[in-house]
């Protein structure tokens, strides 16, 4: 006899931006997890998979921060979405677990009143118990179970307290809350009666409702109900609680607010404090005009210096695991075109960037202890000070921070910008920051400017191009502020965490992600861009058979390719070689070390390949003057700092804006900015006597 399977049931995690919801995902869904989008909108979707204490599935939602069911961006109008049951495409939720940070525990609770409005069983993951009490504050977990009516778990989700008490709260059955705030009885016979004339799931109709309440603009509200009728409904009930001498928007906020009150009365004491806690005696350094900006400099040096000294050792072992590769395919694959597509195509193209591997995972695990520690927001808040003489404020940092990873998920955290035009701007200057892609092409130009660099000097090299790529960025988003997108400069309201110790799982558990995305890449689209560049650079044979690669690479249409653009570029002192390089690493910048390999037949190489630095430091041009000079570095490495060269960027962005126009118009700028840039260190350097 068999056992009957039991039924998934969908889980969902609410909480307020900072109150460690991801952190307590990753936890309990491990590597079970599912990254996609929510069909027709540009949120991510993360979905895991956990069973309870009895070996029940559970299907995890992690919803983005919100601090209220009130929207103001679309991150939060999918949570709000998802809740209520609006999305055809994700199931309503089963049970909710609403993370509340106890550090700051008033602020969470207004999400908490929101949800027990929602009819659906809540658990209450009371998280950072630990700051709570370092900061004075005590709890009374049995008076706040019987307020809220729910169950209430403590958590220290770093240190992976609470997890097993948490997932027996959901073993077990829980009954929808008994409890919710009371409103005014006029706004409550509104709501009633307004909910009776929404085409809505009868469970949702109350919330829905209220939300509909605070929806003053006609358009907004007909665009939030999608029935005229409902909306006028809307109206009508608005004027008659603002007749009974209610605001209908404040009202309800203040009645909840009024019950949170006495929640805490109830259940929350604080003991007197220290005039200073530890987070705000270091934000007195951290964030300080002279001191705060000396420590964000040298965090970001240091990270620079790991990133070289850390990840030699590594990288040496994969240069030397893919050097073994290569010579295995030699010797058991014939001579000929087959032989040269593996060797020289696939291998030394999807080698030649995967031997990056190392340096990004240094560089996503110093965002993610960055990010897990609280100095994120804090590195928001110091450049807020910059950013507020361009137009945007700190929160438009934080997308620009995540870009010196990759600009895709920078791009993507541009959806907690509330203002449309500020989120524009954001998304059209991130690339300008420095990604991990343009790693190897930086690291490769400094070997040939400077073959016996150390790993202080290249880390030198290295965030003057990371500074340059954060000034353009500023410049061109004052530039569109003042023309293309112009609006008021936003004030910028930044939570500012306490200090915490890093959730070392999470922060591994996203280097695991991103070590994923980066081989499927260098697996699929590099693969495809290695052989594609390979036959561009092998067909059509020379007709002479004594040809030298250099002349059967000039026969090539990829040679022709490079010739064509030559003249638009022999003002930047390149050559069509170089223009070869520069056409095949538009849809990839990585691409660009690999090219270079593969045009001047150097095998397995990446850069720290001593042949390849060498060849390009003895190339020459048709009348005896060196090719790559120190201009043409410098100029190169300027070049891909202003230039898109991403078409898995332009896509993304392309999604992003739901229109062709503005990745066109990105593409645009930044290749003409690019061209400028090294236009003026060539000949600017010339003009000055330089080489």
């Amino acid at each position: 006899m068999t056992a009957t399977p039991t039924a998934v049931r969908h889980v969902a995690i609410a909480g307020n931006p900072n109150c460690g919801k991801t952190t307590i995902f990753n936890a309990l869904t491990g590597l079970r997890q599912r990254t996609g989008n929510y069909p027709g909108v540009t949120v991510e979707k993360k979905v895991g998979r956990f069973h309870g204490t009895h070996g029940e599935p559970f299907d995890l939602l992690d919803l983005p921060g919100s601090y209220s069911l009130q929207v103001r961006s679309p991150d939060e109008a999918v949570a709000r979405d998802v809740l209520l049951g609006r999305r055809e495409d994700t199931p309503r939720p089963d049970v909710i677990i609403c993370v509340v940070d106890a550090s700051n525990i008033e602020r969470n609770l207004y999400l908490v009143a929101q949800l027990l409005e929602l009819g659906i069983p809540v658990v209450l993951a009371l998280n950072m118990v630990d700051v709570a009490e370092q900061n004075g504050t005590v709890i009374d977990l049995p008076a706040l179970r019987e307020k809220l009516g729910v169950p209430v778990v403590p958590m220290v989700a770093t240190k992976g307290t609470g997890f097993v008490e948490l997932k027996q709260a959901l073993s077990q059955p829980i009954p929808p809350p008994p409890h919710q705030a009371p409103m005014p009885e006029v706004v409550e016979a509104e709501a009633q009666a307004l909910a009776l004339k929404l085409h809505v799931r009868p469970d949702a109709a109350r919330s829905e409702a209220l939300l509909l309440l605070t929806i003053s603009d006609r358009e907004h509200l007909a665009e939030a109900t999608g029935d005229l009728a409902a909306a006028e409904a809307a109206i009508a009930a608005r004027e008659r609680i603002r007749a009974a001498g209610l605001d209908p928007v404040s009202s309800p906020i203040e009645a909840r607010y009024a019950w949170i009150q006495g929640v805490c009365d109830t259940a929350v004491r604080k003991a007197d404090q220290p005039a200073l806690s530890f987070s705000d005696k270091l934000d007195g350094w951290l964030t300080h005009p002279l001191w705060g900006w000396l420590a964000f400099l040298g965090v970001m040096a240091l990270m620079f210096v790991c990133i070289f000294w850390g990840a030699q050792g590594p990288m040496d072992w994969i240069d030397g695991l893919t050097s073994s590769l290569a010579d295995w395919v030699k010797t058991k694959v014939p001579d000929g075109d087959f032989q040269s597509l593996l060797s020289d195509g696939v291998v030394a193209g999807v080698g030649g960037v995967v031997i990056f591997l190392p340096q990004i995972l240094i560089l996503f695990f110093f965002l993610g202890l960055l990010e897990d520690s609280g100095y994120m927001a804090r590195a928001a808040f110091i450049m807020d000070r910059v950013m507020s003489k361009v137009g945007l404020h700190g929160k438009s940092f934080i997308p620009m921070l995540s870009s010196l990873a990759c600009a895709i998920p920078g791009i993507m955290a541009t959806r907690t910008i509330e203002n449309r035009k500020d989120r524009l701007v954001t998304i059209l200057v991130a690339p300008l920051m420095s990604c991990s892609a343009r790693l190897p092409v930086y690291a490769l130009m400094i070997a040939v400017l400077i073959p016996a660099a150390s790993a202080l000097q290249k880390a030198g090299i290295m965030l003057a191009m990371y500074l340059l790529g954060g000034v353009a960025a500023f410049v061109m988003a004052w530039i569109f502020k003042k023309t293309l997108l112009k609006s008021e400069t936003p004030m910028l309201l930044l939570e500012l965490p306490p200090y915490r110790a890093p959730a070392w799982r999470g922060v591994f558990l996203r280097m695991w992600e991103r070590a994923l995305i980066f081989l499927r890449r260098a697996g699929t689209v590099i693969l495809a861009l290695s052989i594609i560049l390979w036959a561009l650079l092998t067909y059509p044979k020379p007709t002479n058979p004594d040809a030298t690669p250099a002349e059967a690479i000039a026969q090539s249409i990829g040679g022709r390719m490079g010739h064509a653009i030559e003249p638009l570029i022999k003002p930047l002192g390149y050559d069509w070689k170089i223009g070869i390089g520069l056409i095949g690493s538009f849809a990839a910048r990585e691409v660009f070390v690999g090219t270079m390999g593969i045009i001047y037949n150097i095998e397995d190489a990446d850069e720290a390949s001593e042949p390849l630095r060498d060849t390009m430091i003895a190339e020459k041009h048709a009348d005896g003057r060196p090719v790559f000079t120190p201009l043409v570095c410098i100029g190169l490495m300027v070049f891909y700092v202003l230039a898109m060269q991403c078409v898995s960027t332009v896509a993304i962005v392309r999604r992003e804006t739901n229109s062709w126009r503005w990745p066109l118009f990105q593409v645009a700028y930044m290749t003409a900015l690019a061209w400028l840039g090294a236009f003026v260190v060539y000949q600017g350097g010339r003009l000055l006597g330089l080489q």
